[in-house]
């Protein structure tokens, strides 16, 4: 991985732009469909991350609930990401500015979203805390259900 200070925009991979872009993300806090560095939740960072690198909204995903996977039983965030990213990658793969899609609970819809900022660690909007840089540990990696290319 790269230090973010020593390079020149022109040198970053795609990767590592997502990855600094999220990172000046860090310390918004928590809103609920939120997509701005005002507020904003796990779907509004990757939302925001993705219109810096690309100056615009891939599109506007509509009202959700906060209990939407729960109740849909669809898998809109992993449809969403394959469209959007293209097919999911490995796991063993994982590099800077890939997009985690996370499974909370096993047999419902995924239903949170991260990118990859380092070895071990991802940048995500968490509830009650905002944005915030989390050690990608054990709890958090069992439960990706998909890993996707910036």
């Amino acid at each position: 991985m790269t230090d973010d200070r020593s390079m020149t925009e022109a040198d970053r991979s795609p990767g590592e732009r997502a990855a600094a872009i999220a990172r000046t993300w860090i310390g918004a806090p928590y809103r609920h469909q939120g997509f701005s560095r005002i507020g904003c939740d796990c779907l509004g960072l990757i939302r925001g991350v993705w219109r810096e690198m690309r100056g615009q909204e891939p599109e506007e995903p509509g009202p959700y609930g906060r209990d939407w996977a729960e109740r849909s039983g669809e898998e809109r965030l992993l449809q969403a990401a394959t469209h959007h990213f293209g097919p999911a990658c490995a796991e063993a793969t994982l590099r800077m500015g890939d997009v985690l899609v996370f499974r909370l609970r096993r047999g419902m819809a995924a239903q949170h979203l991260g990118i990859v900022s380092g070895a071990d660690r991802f940048i995500h909007a968490y509830e009650q805390t905002g944005v915030v840089e989390s050690p990608l540990a054990p709890a958090w990696r069992r439960r990706i259900a998909g890993v996707f290319r910036f």
